[in-house]
């Protein structure tokens, strides 16, 4: 299988590297441009749609190389997998690139979205059958919970990339962090077709990650953002199904980055009296540019906090092989203090409220007061 690994991944990088140019020049054709806008970073017009050069590497070197993956490997199961991935998949990449053409309303994109979750779950049964909740061993899930979670799953995963496509490189790199980590995972879990799978979109990210980083040639898109969190939310539940001791907390903490700074807008909205839903400038990368870091600088920290993030996820599931629950409330306490510490020192939530770093401030003072008096 190794050689497999290997070749999956060329392919899909040097298919990448071939196809994104041709995208970009069929999106120039087609006028499915970015145009610069108050709440935007970039300056000039830019063509996206560039998930398209994704997509087709992906889809491109897995017809390339299955035909010499082991028959052992392709179950019923695997195969239906990846049949639902592909079908999946296509309807979330064709509802993006139309979306990047014509701006679709919020409520159509989500009803497309909910229609490919269920092409997966009841066209091919795929489904959240079992999880390990952190503390306790794992437990099966009835098909009445299973279904709606799986289709929540899916279209909540789906949209957590394309809310932090703000910066050149930024959705594509952090999802190749996740992909990488959840490669790393299979290996340990001796998945090898989550491994296969996990190589082949990892190769394609990177491959259209050349052409998308600062200063960059062309823009994801939906049609690329949407693809790679239904990707994620895809190879997530390929470890719940396969693996009945992959943590619940482990897949959360893939998409720590997207799912934190969401949390952390809600509040801040909240606390602000604004709608929930109101666009604003206070995102992760916003507030990390307000502190005079430069583009590229910005999305290479945000890089770093996800390469944290999966180190966790690697550490949290290795601990769940063992049932080692206190390596699970660990991983829980490192993962909560510093992103409160990120977030007040960011400015995340309030840009004056800083609770926990002013608790910091008044230990640090007191032995010195104390001290002083003497």
């Amino acid at each position: 299988m190794l050689m497999i690994y290997i070749i999956g991944f060329v392919v899909s990088l040097g298919l990448a590297f071939g196809l994104t140019p041709l995208v970009k020049r069929f999106a120039i054709k087609m006028g499915v441009v970015d145009v610069p806008n108050a709440r935007k970073v970039h300056t000039r017009v830019m063509p996206r749609m560039g998930g398209l050069g994704i997509y087709l590497s992906f889809v491109i070197g897995l017809f390339a190389i299955l035909p010499f993956i082991p028959d052992e490997y392709l179950t019923s199961h695997n195969m239906d997998f990846i049949w639902a991935f592909l079908v999946g998949g296509t309807m979330i990449v064709v509802m993006g690139a139309l979306d990047d053409k014509f701006d679709l309303s919020a409520k159509l994109k989500l009803l497309i979205q909910i229609a490919a979750a269920c092409v997966v779950v009841f066209g091919f049964d795929i489904k959240i059958e079992f999880v390990n909740f952190p503390f306790s061993s794992y437990a099966s899930v009835e098909t009445w919970m299973s279904v709606p979670f799986t289709i929540l799953w899916i279209v909540g995963v789906t949209n957590a990339i394309n809310l932090i496509d703000g910066l050149d490189g930024l959705a594509a790199g952090v999802s190749a962090i996740a992909i990488g980590t959840i490669t790393v995972m299979a290996f340990i879990m001796g998945n090898e077709v989550t491994a296969v799978l996990c190589l082949l979109l990892l190769g394609s990210i990177l491959g259209f990650l050349y052409f998308n980083f600062h200063p960059a040639k062309i823009f994801m898109g939906d049609s690329g953002s949407l693809f790679l969190g239904f990707s994620l939310a895809m190879l997530s539940l390929l470890g719940f199904k396969q693996v009945a001791i992959v943590s619940f907390l482990t897949p959360l903490i893939l998409i720590g980055v997207p799912l934190s700074d969401t949390m952390f807008a809600i509040v801040r909205r909240w606390m602000q009296k604004k709608p929930i839903f109101s666009a604003d400038k206070g995102h992760l990368h916003h507030c990390l540019r307000e502190l005079g870091f430069s583009h590229r600088q910005t999305v290479l920290i945000i890089y770093g906090i996800a390469a944290f993030f999966g180190v966790l996820a690697i550490i949290q599931s290795s601990a769940a092989l063992y049932n080692a629950n206190w390596v699970t409330f660990v991983v829980i306490c490192i993962m909560v203090f510093f992103l409160q510490i990120g977030a007040e020192v960011i400015g995340l939530i309030d840009k004056t409220k800083r609770p926990v770093l002013s608790f910091l401030g008044r230990l640090r003072a007191k032995p010195s007061t104390e001290r002083g008096s003497k």
